[in-house]
């Protein structure tokens, strides 16, 4: 590679790790409880428990439920079912124009229907790391802001790959160079793990940024395939009764064998219309149970009135934000992205210490360094001791 070609890719690379890698520590440490959340939060006591049950029980009447569930004088928004535990969860508000932050969430046993304390969902370590983690307590704006910072680290590491790449094939793989200066041995370990995290950086790098794009996406799909999918009913009065939430899922059930429901958006809010129960139902499977299928339920006669797929910018968004998490094969997985997460962390430590550590060798110096594999001369070794 050219001189002048390799010190492009050089300042690109120096560029793009220092503007981000404040941020992306934050990240990285910020997400390491968080490939934990569900196990952390059982030791917490903040999940909540289920009674053995004895006998086997016909699963809970979602009509009761929801009606134990929602808040007097209110209207119901979502109901979800866990995906680990037999646990029903009513999201409820004084009216669809309430702020999230303000909505009210109950619990129920989703066989017996007893109701289930549980402590409120915007509370506690785990959520103030989860809102670092997504958007800086900033919303969409802090959402993108931290997609501008994993864009840039994606840069960071195609740059790295290709200014360091041909360095390191003049040593032996794993080679830390201790009895050179602590610089040059910080040097070669950060490469070195660099290498090591390369692929999964980049995947969680990558998947990082198209959740922070889930808002965009969504409304995407809302203003499109969503907005098409109610069409029918757009000069239509509003409802003037409500049918049945268990009758509408046994209906979605009967369209969508093999699937199961994950969640009930409920008239008027934003995943749903004012005529329709939308039941979103997902597969059994590790992969399928992330992909989501709508099926939307007359809330009048409780007809089936459409169900597709949803488009491929929404399935791709599913699936990366467990895949960012680790969320795909439960505990071997999940410790491995952790193992990877705080190699991440020495890797970003050593650039920054790489960086703020004193220098007085110019970049051409280092570039020849570089490119002649570490074999300084004495006064250029001496100039990179730390």
């Amino acid at each position: 590679m050219k001189h002048g070609t390799v010190r492009n890719w050089y300042l690109v690379h120096k560029w793009t790790s220092l503007i981000c890698t404040v941020f992306l520590l934050m990240l990285c440490i910020t997400g390491l409880p968080l490939i934990f959340w569900h196990e952390i939060e059982e030791l917490t006591g903040r999940h909540p428990e289920v009674k053995p049950v004895v006998a086997a029980t016909a699963p809970a009447n979602l009509d009761q439920v929801l009606k134990a569930g929602v808040v007097p004088g209110g209207v119901p928004l979502y109901l979800s079912f866990d995906d680990h535990d037999p646990i029903l969860y009513v999201n409820s508000a004084p009216s669809l124009e309430t702020p999230p932050n303000d909505t009210t969430s109950t619990a129920f046993d989703a066989r017996t229907g007893e109701a289930i304390k549980i402590p409120p969902f915007n509370e506690g370590i785990m959520w103030i790391l989860f809102r670092l983690h997504t958007d800086l307590f900033a919303g969409l704006p802090g959402m993108l802001f931290l997609g501008g910072m994993g864009a840039l680290f994606v840069v960071s590491i195609v740059s790295g790959v290709v200014v360091y790449g041909p360095f390191m094939r003049k040593l032996d793989f794993g080679t830390v160079r201790t009895s050179r200066s602590s610089r040059l041995k910080w040097l070669d370990l950060h490469n070195l793990l660099g290498i090591v995290t390369l692929s999964w950086a980049a995947v969680v790098g990558f998947t990082g940024v198209i959740n922070t794009l889930s808002d965009p996406l969504i409304s995407a799909w809302q203003n499109d395939q969503l907005a098409e999918m109610v069409s029918a009913y757009k000069t239509l009065p509003p409802p003037t009764r409500f049918g049945s939430v268990q009758a509408a899922v046994d209906t979605a059930k009967a369209a969508a064998p093999g699937m199961t429901p994950s969640f009930i958006a409920f008239p008027g809010t934003p995943y749903s219309s004012p005529h329709h129960y939308a039941v979103y139902m997902h597969g059994e499977t590790a992969l399928t149970s992330k992909l989501y299928t709508p099926a939307l339920i007359d809330v009048e006669t409780g007809k089936l009135t459409d169900m597709r797929s949803m488009p491929w910018y929404i399935q791709g968004l599913f699936l990366s934000q467990p895949l960012h998490f680790g969320d795909y094969g439960e505990m071997p997985l999940k410790i491995l992205w952790a193992v990877l997460d705080i190699i991440s962390i020495v890797v970003l430590g050593s650039g920054l210490y790489l960086w703020l550590g004193k220098r007085r060798t110019s970049l051409e110096a280092r570039l020849k360094e570089l490119e002649t594999g570490g074999a300084a001369t004495p006064a250029l070794a001496r100039a990179g001791d730390a």
